[in-house]
């Protein structure tokens, strides 16, 4: 009974010094400030799991296919995703490079997310990353997916084929 009472008084301790780390000020918000290992563990952990969770949503028929590919890329230009993300033959933007975490750079990634992921991710943005979401900007689900689509062919898009498909793009307001 001791034991458990001993395990007891050291969860509350823990539990008292993260309160006094976390709102006694100690933990710097600073964009310039490194998280330490534990608080960038937990905020990997608690963002995958929470896309894998909710990201529920089956991709449209048209998924994929060439036009689906080239409006995506035409909305990823006009809502400004190149500026954090890039694009082929468009460079980050440099206040990219003050956001905390970075944002990814998305031919690294589109293999590893599912369509539904991508389109969650789009449509709801992600706090505390910079990450915005879209359907709150005004786009509407079958942009998302064609926004998804494009993200999911990034890898494999030219610079010329970028420049080609977002000749015509308008940045969004």
């Amino acid at each position: 009974m001791r034991f458990l009472a001993a395990i007891g008084a050291m969860a509350v301790m823990a539990g008292i010094g993260c309160a006094i780390f976390f709102f006694g000020g100690f933990y710097s918000v600073a964009g310039t400030a490194e998280d330490p290992a534990a608080v960038s563990w937990a905020l990997i952990r608690v963002r995958t799991a929470s896309i894998n969770r909710h990201a529920n949503d089956n991709p449209p028929a048209s998924f994929g296919e060439a036009a689906t590919v080239q409006a995506g890329a035409k909305a990823y230009a006009g809502f400004g995703c190149a500026n954090c993300h890039g694009a082929p033959g468009v460079k980050w933007l440099k206040f990219s490079e003050g956001l905390h975490p970075d944002p990814p750079d998305l031919k690294e990634i589109a293999g590893e997310l599912t369509p539904a992921q991508l389109f969650w991710v789009i449509k709801n943005g992600i706090n505390m990353t910079g990450m915005p979401s879209f359907a709150q900007a005004g786009a509407q689900d079958d942009e998302i997916w064609s926004i998804a689509s494009f993200v999911k062919k990034l890898p494999n898009v030219s610079e010329a084929d970028y420049k080609a498909w977002t000749a015509s793009a308008e940045p969004r307001q």
